[in-house]
């Protein structure tokens, strides 16, 4: 691996490539993805230079919600393989260079985990869940799930259980030691594995207020302004005494060859101060920055949003992490390909008949040299790495998120984002799987323009543009916080040490090179400057 200074600082500067299990490679042509299939396809991200893979829940499920509803923290769910294969992921990922990131899931359980099912049965589990009496048929309190309809769901014994999504995620009650205990004896149990850390999903849930409050007329907000009155949900203080136990089991590792394990947080937080106290040194490593998800495609936007990541970082002297796409937002090309648009939820963009995927693209070669030039952490999203876009007309009986039932078939929700990687090949199932075998969601037929083994006969596709990203960033570690140049209306540019400076043009038309530069990396050809929708890396001339 590497030397004792990097082993306990290569967190600072990772690039992560975000792998949805599901989604990514079918090792066994049962048309999910799987254990095998990532084994197969290690290559692909070594040769991409990425430092790290983050896994989503692979646990057994019932797959309510994708995986995020687990029913056995310790194990692998079957569909995708063993434990056992597990393991020899994860060794076989190290002798590649690369760590190895898992989900962890703390704020609910799947229905069906064995907690749960005790807890149904009458069982002193029961504590570990949220039950409260309502009135009849009426619920405890006003909360909703973030999916869509009530949170609360009625049992046979008239109380009724919380569920901040899903009914199959009923919430867990951390104000019970045994699930602390446990949740600890859980890291512990994937460290042990050679597992390098963790995302936490919903990092600023599982503590809820006292007396579980009604939000009154705020009940639509996801978060509402903590720092004056609070939510009851979101972000409570009583989350940081959690992180700081998990902080000490992930120091207890410092010693074994792979170093201190480390957490990134999912926390969805109103206001800066709030993030940087996830961030302080007995807490969590690093939580993601939604500044260029939130941005758009304009200029003022992005640079407060930076500057704002950048500042809340270095109060806690952390890095700023980025993300331009995950599982649970359109794919940028879809959402910078529809003009003045900004939000990452379909439900909050433009139809898609204002979609110019071409000029999508352009966008989202400049967005990633953007990102990738910036100090800090780094995470790709499956299929970023291709150009993929969100699939938009995916056959209503194919949906599977949760969203699409709980809204009353009014929200399509993310599986236009999860579609299972094109490979190889010109027709589905594009070497996802065996062929002849049918992908869990269906592929487009223009997938075959953007397979991988299309863009790699290719100087000039989305996977060139990435690998050289990240062959250049590797030789141009960042030094510090960034110098922003003087700029006409429309364009970024900073200077990044040691000795890089990034331009970005989102006007609608070509602007001038800094003089003085030699081109390393431009996101399309450059023809009269730097034009629309395109993004430069300089370097000193020689």
């Amino acid at each position: 691996m590497d030397s004792s200074t990097s082993r306990s600082t290569w967190w600072r500067s990772a690039v992560v490539y975000q792998l949805y299990i599901r989604s990514f490679a079918d090792g066994d042509g049962d048309g999910l993805g799987d254990v095998a299939g990532i084994r197969a396809h290690l290559g692909h991200l070594r040769d991409l230079g990425v430092d790290a893979v983050w896994i989503n829940p692979w646990y057994p499920s019932p797959m309510a919600d994708g995986g995020y509803d687990v029913a056995d923290y310790r194990a692998i769910e079957p569909a995708f393989g063993t434990t056992e294969e597990g393991v020899a992921l994860i060794e076989q990922a190290h002798a590649a260079g690369l760590r190895v990131l898992l989900d962890i899931v703390p704020n609910h359980t799947s229905d069906q985990h064995a907690w749960f099912r005790a807890a149904l049965a009458g069982g002193p589990e029961r504590d570990r869940y949220i039950f409260r009496q309502g009135e009849g048929d009426r619920p405890p309190n006003d909360w909703m799930s973030v999916f869509g309809g009530p949170a609360w769901t009625q049992v046979a014994d008239g109380s009724w259980y919380l569920h901040l999504f899903d009914p199959g995620q009923p919430d867990l009650d951390w104000s019970n030691e045994a699930v602390r205990a446990a949740f600890e004896s859980i890291l512990r149990f994937w460290f042990d594995r050679g597992v390098d850390g963790f995302r936490i999903d919903v990092a600023h849930g599982m503590v809820k207020a006292d007396g579980l409050p009604d939000l009154g007329d705020d009940h639509a907000q996801l978060l509402s302004d903590a720092d004056v009155h609070g939510h009851p949900f979101w972000d409570q203080d009583g989350v940081h005494e959690i992180y700081r136990r998990w902080r000490a089991v992930a120091d207890s590792y410092a010693d074994t060859p792979e170093g201190a394990r480390v957490f990134v947080a999912e926390a969805w937080v109103p206001a800066p101060g709030r993030l940087t106290r996830y961030l302080r040194a007995d807490e969590l490593h690093t939580a993601f920055s939604s500044a260029l998800l939130d941005g758009g495609w304009d200029a003022v936007a992005l640079r407060e949003g930076i500057d704002g990541a950048l500042a809340t970082a270095a109060a806690a002297d952390a890095p700023a992490t980025w993300v331009l796409s995950n599982h649970d937002v359109v794919r940028q090309v879809s959402r910078l390909g529809r003009p003045g648009a900004k939000g990452h939820t379909l439900a909050h963009l433009p139809p898609v008949e204002t979609l110019d995927r071409e000029l999508g693209t352009r966008r989202a070669r400049a967005a990633a040299l953007l990102m990738l030039a910036l100090p800090g952490c780094a995470y790709v999203y499956q299929g970023e790495e291709l150009g993929l876009w969100e699939v938009e007309d995916l056959p209503d009986d194919a949906l599977q998120d949760p969203t699409w039932e709980r809204s009353g078939h009014t929200d399509r929700g993310r599986d236009g984002c999860r579609v299972p990687l094109p490979w190889s090949g010109t027709a589905s199932p594009f070497g996802f799987g065996p062929d002849g075998s049918q992908p869990w969601l269906p592929q487009p037929a223009d997938f075959a323009a953007v397979t991988v083994e299309a863009e790699e006969a290719d100087p000039g596709s989305m996977l060139a543009l990435y690998r050289a990203a990240l062959r250049l960033r590797r030789d141009h570690p960042s030094g510090g916080t960034p110098t922003w140049r003087p700029s006409e209306p429309g364009v970024l540019a900073f200077d990044r040490v040691p000795g890089l400076t990034c331009v970005v043009n989102l006007t609608d038309g070509a602007v001038a090179l800094p003089p003085g530069g030699a081109v390393l990396l431009a996101s399309g050809p450059l023809a009269g400057g730097l034009p629309a929708d395109t993004a430069v890396w300089l370097g000193p001339l020689s």
